[in-house]
């Protein structure tokens, strides 16, 4: 996965504006790899990037709305099942890390967007 960054601005670098610190995004990333390990504990694997086909059926469940939002990224950016299957993965691990249930439509357009930008560079 690649992700662009916006340059950072001189005014943002001087700012007074406090940023979340670095331990409250370990613990943020660390709980969801709990979640992770608990929701995996009898498979043999550790992760999301590791699902199967039938796993991604059975713990990536999406809403009719996220359905529909993907069938349209499918279509518009000509994904294989492969991405498909990543884009799920994606998402489901967004959602882990703010402590979802379940995958939302932002998670979606999220996992997407990270997929589009790959395209851009690598298409």
């Amino acid at each position: 996965m690649h992700i662009e960054v916006d340059s950072v601005s001189y005014d943002e670098l001087r700012s007074d504006e406090l940023e979340e610190p670095s331990s409250s995004i370990k613990a943020r990333v660390d709980k969801a790899r709990q979640i992770q390990l608990a929701r995996y504990k009898d498979s043999g694997i550790f992760s999301n990037a590791k699902m199967s086909d039938q796993m991604v059926k059975k713990f990536c469940k999406i809403s009719p709305e996220s359905d529909g939002i993907l069938r349209y990224a499918f279509d518009k950016l000509n994904l294989s099942a492969r991405a498909y299957n990543r884009i799920l993965k994606v998402a489901r691990t967004i959602a882990d890390l703010e402590g979802s249930e379940d995958i939302k439509d932002e998670h979606i357009m999220e996992a997407i967007s990270y997929r589009s930008m790959d395209n851009k560079y690598w298409g």
